[in-house]
């Protein structure tokens, strides 16, 4: 991890810090996506685009993400940075599964998966070891418990699929 990844991990856990990050988010979106998905979190974690569908919109919604890895799955979590409301694209998840992540500039079709019991508790734990400030988010927001997804990939962007292009 790069010295601001260490710095970012430090602060994470600080009200201010939430409420800094979600003003950069929308400068994230950009980064990412003139980048094609290469760098995402100005590179301070392992971070994705998520694109998902719009429940009342029906249009494309990316967001950039932490994750974490889980076989050939990306883990993520709908934190919205402690706030007491789930993030939209995780109710758009939850209407419409299919979705695409770019990875390192790879653009990868997706199932969500609603991580539940101890599957959950397994995949909060790799989370918050990548990301401690979690922790903190679940206190800012009540104690309401935060969806896990796991993203599984599905045809072209599948386990041992070679078609992939960086």
């Amino acid at each position: 991890m790069s010295v601001l990844g260490t710095i970012a991990r430090r602060v994470g856990h600080h009200r201010w810090f939430g409420t800094a990050a979600r003003l950069l988010v929308p400068a994230d979106r950009a980064v990412g996506r003139l980048t094609r998905g290469r760098i995402v979190a100005l590179g301070l974690a392992p971070s994705l685009i998520l694109t998902t569908t719009g429940r009342r919109s029906g249009k494309p919604r990316s967001n950039p993400l932490l994750y974490v890895r889980d076989g050939d799955a990306y883990v993520v979590i709908g934190s919205n940075w402690g706030q007491t409301h789930q993030p939209g694209w995780s109710m758009n998840l939850l209407a419409d599964p299919a979705a695409e992540v770019a990875v390192k500039g790879r653009r990868i079709p997706v199932r969500a998966e609603v991580a539940t019991g101890t599957e959950r508790d397994r995949l909060w734990e790799l989370l918050v070891t990548a990301w401690p400030a979690y922790r903190a988010y679940v206190r800012r927001a009540g104690g309401r418990e935060i969806r896990v997804f796991r993203l599984v990939p599905v045809g072209r962007g599948a386990a041992g699929d070679s078609t992939l292009r960086g």
